[in-house]
């Protein structure tokens, strides 16, 4: 009975996303990049780092940083799948521990903070001849543990659709690519917003976050369920 109950409550919530239209599965996975790569919040983050740079020189730290981060996406929209079946883990349960990941991400988010999922130590960015567009800009902050889990998640609900696949990879070259004039233009963007104003999108962005991640809770357990009882 008790599993009836959860069953009817989660495809009540869930059931329209797990039958999702090729248009309605590219929103929704461009949604959920864009508020997980988050490069407004990046952003200060972004002008600390380049201070004192020359045009050409921010130009380039910010292309390399945002090529090696698509390619660590890429590498696992497409190899992510392999290592869950190698390592046993199934879409279901990775739904819901991705899904949880992605909630933890957002609540930091949602009182106005980055992270410490997605966040390098303090200090960290400031050793000596490190490379700031691997270290810490496009690893953790474009590219972070949330975003691979993001990755992963939407990978799996594509399943073997080779079509989702590869929008699937469009959509992450397009965040990445929405995330260059925002992160260009970061200091001219901080000071015509304000503080204020980049704090208040990012905790919008914050809740659209937990909803997706709640979402993919219930799909998952929904799907769990629907496993369990057509053995």
């Amino acid at each position: 009975m008790g599993w009836d109950i959860l069953r009817l409550f989660c495809r009540a919530i869930g059931a329209k996303s797990m039958d999702q239209s090729l248009s309605q599965f590219i929103i929704t996975a461009f949604v959920m990049l864009i508020v997980v790569v988050n490069p407004v919040a990046v952003a200060p983050v972004f002008v600390s780092l380049t201070t004192g740079m020359r045009l050409t020189e921010r130009r380039r730290l910010l292309n390399r940083s945002l090529i090696i981060a698509f390619s660590v996406t890429l590498f696992f929209l497409f190899a992510g799948r392999l290592l869950l079946s190698y390592l046993g883990v199934t879409t279901h349960a990775f739904a819901v521990s991705g899904g949880m990941l992605l909630f933890l991400l957002a609540l930091p988010t949602l009182f106005g903070e980055r992270s410490s999922i997605q966040s390098p130590e303090k200090g960290d960015a400031s050793n000596t001849g490190e490379d700031v567009a691997v270290f810490p800009l496009a690893l953790p902050l474009l590219a972070g543990p949330g975003t691979l889990a993001t990755v992963l998640v939407l990978a799996t609900q594509a399943g073997s659709d080779m079509v989702r696949i590869g929008l699937l990879a469009i959509v992450l070259g397009v965040t990445y690519l929405a995330s260059w004039p925002i992160l260009y233009a970061s200091d001219r963007l901080i000071t015509l917003l304000g503080e204020s104003k980049v704090s208040i999108l990012t905790r919008v962005l914050g809740i659209i976050l937990a909803a997706l991640a709640v979402q993919y809770v219930f799909n998952g357990i929904t799907g769990y369920y629907d496993a369990l009882v057509s053995r």
